[in-house]
């Protein structure tokens, strides 16, 4: 008798992957639609002029504010990691954080004032941090362990978040210099309510994974919980009406809490009888990584401080006689972002098991980042408006390159290396480096000045450099604690 075998049914792929890579590949673009359109009038909103529909705040504490901001939006994956991970799940915590975003836009765009700035922005720091920390775990899922295709399914998510980069702020930038900055509030809420709608679609094609509460918290503990939420919030309360938190003070705080609450995230990880030996080392490896990711996230998102400050004073926007808008030099890095995205996915498929491991693509994130802070040196004091966007556009594909090199990956490398009682919060430790990165953005901007360029400039990219030569040495060492994750 001979045995006969159906074949199987060809299977449905996104690109290559799993279906519901398509799902967060779209909610996670609208929300960085909505994200970068906003942020890429955020800091002109507050240091422009009553007269230009601006704040009139000082451009050194505006910048700052957008330092503990960003910090923020990534300090806020900790918590939504945790609900996650202990309340929730990851897939509704997601859903519920992509809400938030929208109200926060809904608020800038309807709110005047200061008070419409400080709902807005406690709203989409909260809600962009839940969605990022969520989607990223949920997105691991898709995978098995030992599939090569994840860290290309990581680039081709991380290509989704870039479309959203690209697009956000030209068109937030056009509807601001033709209706006003509320109005450029306005659209990033609309780009926000797409995602939502469409993601509310297809969620429960989602793996019943993310679902899934890995470490629940007992009934007795969210009595405690809600308490602290309760106490928190009033001591918030009582610091801003006291003046202990002020504009000026705010990226310090940030700083201080993101340092806090890295410390604390290490070592209860190390410490947890909950991760045994394996899991340990993976993440004692995780900790160089850690700071080399901060290293290029403190100059990767100068984009949205000096850099925007940089091409508004210093940067020859004209083109064909033409001025373009300040925001759209921060659109010119996603293009690239998204030709080269695809590419380097396609280079990690091919080389499989041959391709460098994670901790040195990272390691030469942060080498060629700085290279690319160097290349502004030759550029200083061509006065102001005097610096060619031709140089700008070439020194944001180095950028590009490291980022590619760096994010991605960064995050991958998160979720292979978690302990299984902290998956989601392992990427919240990932994200927690952004954060420290995105602060110093903040906190540095306080040093640039357009007669100190060359060693503003020059110092910080020579440190990115130093620290990623630094991880390449400890690459073998790593290999060996990583226990065979690459």
């Amino acid at each position: 008798m001979t045995n006969t075998v159906s074949p199987r049914p060809r299977e449905r792929t996104f690109l290559g992957h799993p279906t519901q890579l398509g799902t967060l590949f779209g909610v996670e673009m609208w929300e960085r639609f909505s994200f970068y359109g906003m942020q890429g009038i955020l800091l002109l909103y507050m240091y422009y002029e009553a007269v230009q529909g601006g704040l009139g705040i000082d451009q050194g504490v505006a910048a700052g504010i957008v330092g503990a901001y960003g910090g923020t939006v990534y300090l806020s994956t900790i918590l939504a990691a945790w609900v996650a991970d202990r309340l929730f799940g990851p897939e509704r915590v997601l859903f519920g954080s992509a809400i938030s975003v929208m109200a926060g836009h809904i608020a800038l765009a309807l709110v005047p004032g200061g008070v419409g700035l400080a709902i807005g922005l406690v709203l989409v720091a909260f809600g962009s941090g839940g969605v990022k920390a969520n989607a990223s775990t949920i997105l691991a899922t898709l995978y098995g362990e030992g599939d090569d295709r994840r860290d290309a399914g990581f680039s081709i998510f991380y290509l989704g978040v870039n479309i959203g980069a690209l697009v956000g702020p030209l068109l937030t930038g056009l509807f601001q210099e033709t209706w006003g900055f509320h109005a450029g509030f306005g659209l990033a809420a609309v780009g926000m309510a797409a995602g939502l709608t469409q993601y509310a679609f297809n969620r429960r094609k989602l793996p019943e994974t993310g679902r899934e509460v890995p470490n629940p918290l007992p009934p007795s503990g969210r009595t405690v919980v809600g308490g602290i939420v309760l106490v928190v919030v009033v001591l918030v309360a009582v610091l801003i009406a006291t003046d202990v938190i002020t504009p000026d003070r705010l990226k310090w705080i940030v700083f201080g809490i993101v340092v806090v609450a890295t410390v604390s995230y290490f070592s209860l990880m190390l410490s947890s009888p909950k991760v045994d030996r394996i899991e340990r080392r993976r993440v004692l490896a995780f900790l160089p990584m850690w700071v080399a990711s901060a290293v290029f996230w403190a100059i990767f998102q100068q984009i949205f401080t000096v850099l925007t400050i940089y091409a508004d004073e210093r940067l020859d926007r004209t083109v064909f006689g033409w001025e373009m808008p300040v925001t759209w030099t921060q659109s010119i890095e996603p293009v690239f972002v998204i030709l080269l995205a695809g590419v380097f996915a396609a280079v990690w498929t091919t080389m499989g098991p041959r391709q460098p491991s994670s901790p040195l693509k990272m390691a030469f994130g942060t080498i060629i980042v700085g290279l690319g802070f160097l290349l502004f040196v030759p550029m200083a004091g061509t006065g102001p408006n005097g610096s060619p966007l031709i140089a700008l556009v070439g020194i944001l594909l180095v950028f590009c390159v490291a980022e590619l090199l760096t994010s991605p990956v960064g995050q991958s490398l998160s979720t292979k290396l978690a302990p299984m009682a902290f998956r989601t919060q392992m990427v919240a430790l990932f994200f927690l480096s952004v954060s420290m990165g995105t602060v110093l953005s903040g906190l540095l901007a306080d040093y640039y000045s357009a007669d100190a360029e060359v060693a503003y400039f020059g110092i910080t990219g020579g440190v990115a450099i130093v620290v990623g030569l630094v991880v390449v040495a400890m690459v073998p060492k790593l290999k060996v604690l990583m226990e065979g994750v690459r």
